[in-house]
């Protein structure tokens, strides 16, 4: 389904650093307020009490208290130790709560019935209150004045320090207008660091969007499962970065190999040589694991520097095997279009004789024919009961008659039908090769005689062909099964290394002799199980 809605890379990051940030600063600032609310009321309460404490410990304000208009001389030290300490209001009173000091000089001589004194005067304490002052809503520190008369002291009166609470509110929030201003500025700073890292990180992915790299890589994975060559991926320091199940399977490898130096897994390849040189090469023969490997090299660049190397392999033997089967194929279809071209010149003298009256030679010539052509079916197909030895030795009797070669099948030979891990490919290639490798030996003999026997009693396929050509040089005995050998010429050597490779697919062995009287035996012994 069609996302209507992309959200680009530099706006994600942008807004999620945005929003962190936001969320940062909102969370420090409010922590940061919080204790600036309590540290400022904290040190309003302390210099509330403190200043108290100094007012009422002053010896001119007890002396005041024993003269007939105490407030003409406590009004004055009040008032200046208020403008000093930036206090609301300093209000001294006496016990019946009359108020000799204020901010405000018409409360003086008034009685506050609403202050709260009682600690002060009647246990002498020092103490905060948080309340309704004489000036509104305020933070009070309350001391009491004590008078000493020799033996006992006396309580006259009380000093009350306000600090109006919006005043101190006033300085929190100018504080905290500050921490705004500040986290404006940080915020301004995050979100400008958010778009170079976006461009950053786009410039890395090439411009892409996280969408389209996703789709990429599901693109990539998939055509990489599909692709029936190996594909390995290396750095510009030679690990592996990237290889698919076709290479991790042609190489027979068990555990994951990324990561690794492409020394360890994939040794005699230039992918090391190309990274230096970058210069690319195709079809870059090697063996590996007795396998023939067929490479082409690639190297990655970006921005006119070597960034690695990508390499794409196929198994040359799988590629030679299938050649060597097609190869195979069509010598059957050749063999069969002699044995027709065989039976048609056949038919053609039998049709002139009749034509020509010789009913006699025409009659004697069918029953010779028939003769060979009934001891042939029986065998092949009274004794021979599978169906593709029957077809490739039809092909290879026609083969021979043309080629003027006695081809015979051993009377003895019983085959029931094959198992199947013996497919036709490898019939086509053993009986082939070797029934072809005969007739090639009696070429040149006067009497031109190959016989072929088969066999699946016990628990071996025994294949047997015979010939009495003049049979393998012991000097060569040895090689005669290492590919590009041949006694024949160039580009030959391949029939029997074909036959060997196929007959140890299967698990078997293939022997050779030489008979006293010429020619040679080869013998192929295949596991039917």
């Amino acid at each position: 389904m069609k996302k209507w809605f992309q959200v680009s890379l530099q706006t994600k990051i942008v807004g999620l650093s945005a929003a962190l940030i936001i969320t940062v600063i909102v969370l420090l600032a409010s922590i940061f307020s919080y204790m600036q609310f309590v540290e400022s009321k904290r040190q309003a309460e302390q210099l509330a009490l403190q200043a108290a404490k100094s007012i009422s410990f002053m010896p001119e304000v007890k002396a005041a208290f024993q003269k007939k208009q105490p407030s003409r001389y406590i009004q004055p030290l009040a008032e200046q130790v208020r403008e000093q300490i930036g206090a609301a209001s300093i209000v001294v009173q006496n016990r019946e709560q009359i108020i000799y000091s204020h901010a405000n000089q018409k409360w003086i001589g008034k009685k506050d019935k609403e202050a709260v004194n009682d600690r002060a005067l009647l246990f002498g304490g020092y103490y905060t209150l948080d309340g309704e002052g004489t000036t509104g809503p305020a933070i009070m520190g309350k001391a009491p004045i004590v008078i000493s008369h020799g033996k006992y002291t006396d309580v006259v009166g009380v000093v009350t320090v306000e600090f109006l609470k919006s005043h101190v509110h006033a300085q929190l929030i100018a504080r905290i207008q500050q921490i705004i201003l500040f986290s404006l500025a940080v915020l301004l700073l995050g979100m400008i660091g958010g778009i170079f890292l976006a461009k950053s990180i786009k410039k890395d992915t090439l411009g892409l969007e996280p969408h389209e790299i996703a789709s990429l890589y599901r693109e990539r994975n998939a055509i990489l499962l599909s692709i029936k060559e190996g594909i390995i991926a290396i750095d510009h320091q030679g690990f592996i970065t990237m290889m698919n199940t076709s290479a991790k399977n042609m190489l027979g490898l068990q555990t994951e190999y990324l990561h690794h130096h492409i020394i360890e897994v994939f040794p005699y390849t230039n992918m090391i040589e190309v990274l230096d040189t970058g210069i690319a090469r195709s079809d870059q023969e090697i063996f590996l694991n007795e396998k023939t490997f067929i490479l082409n090299l690639t190297p990655i660049i970006e921005h006119q520097r070597i960034v690695g190397v990508v390499a794409s392999f196929r198994d040359k033997t799988e590629l030679k095997s299938l050649i060597n089967t097609i190869s195979e194929v069509r010598k059957y279809s050749e063999d069969l279009r002699a044995q027709t071209h065989e039976f048609t010149n056949k038919l053609y003298v039998l049709s002139g004789l009749l034509q020509l009256g010789q009913y006699k030679d025409a009659f004697e010539f069918i029953q010779k024919e028939s003769a060979v052509h009934q001891t042939q079916n029986r065998i092949l197909f009274d004794q021979i009961l599978d169906s593709k030895v029957q077809a490739i030795l039809l092909g290879k009797i026609g083969k021979a008659s043309e080629k003027k070669i006695h081809f015979s099948v051993d009377s003895e030979s019983t085959l029931d039908t094959l198992p199947e891990h013996i497919e036709i490919s490898h019939l086509i290639i053993i009986i082939g090769n070797l029934i072809d490798n005969a007739f090639e030996a009696v070429s040149q003999q006067s009497e031109k005689e190959v016989s072929f026997f088969i066999t699946d009693i016990g628990h071996d396929l025994i294949i047997e062909v015979m010939d009495n050509g003049p049979g393998v040089s012991e000097e060569v005995l040895n090689q005669i099964f290492t590919k590009g050998f041949s006694t024949k010429g160039t580009d030959r050597g391949y029939g029997l290394a074909n036959i060997k490779k196929m007959v140890d697919e299967l698990g078997g062995s293939i022997e050779v002799y030489n008979q006293p009287e010429g020619g040679a035996i080869f013998s192929v012994y295949l596991p039917k199980n």
